[in-house]
């Protein structure tokens, strides 16, 4: 009597005697070429006949930057924002002035609880 773990051994899961050919036919593909502002060329593959128009741009999957269907004038690179504090966005909404005196209101209340006031 042969273990459950070897009936299926060797095949996957859907795979019949056949394999590929039991599921029908494929439908039929178009490569369209796309290339990014390093050069590269990425080829992802669409269904023909379909009355979905093609992405304008696609994500490059050596380097990431967007890609275009132009490869003279691909898209240009995402600019990503650098990281900022808590404290760099305070001082966005606050001036010198306001920050100056909320701090002298504040250590105010801590001298009344402190009873140095």
């Amino acid at each position: 009597m042969a273990s459950a773990g070897q009936a299926i051994r060797g095949s996957r899961v859907g795979a019949g005697p056949l394999g590929e050919a039991e599921r029908g036919d494929v439908a039929p593909r178009a490569q369209v070429s796309y290339w990014c502002a390093n050069g590269h060329e990425t080829r992802p593959s669409f269904a023909v006949g379909t009355d979905v128009e093609l992405p304008v741009s696609w994500d490059c999957p050596r380097c990431g930057y967007p890609a275009g269907l132009d490869p003279t004038a691909p898209p240009a690179p995402v600019r990503t924002e650098v990281y900022k504090t808590h404290l760099a966005y305070v001082k966005e909404r606050r001036s010198d002035e306001d920050g100056a005196a909320l701090l002298e209101e504040a250590l105010a209340t801590l001298r009344r609880r402190r009873g140095d006031a």
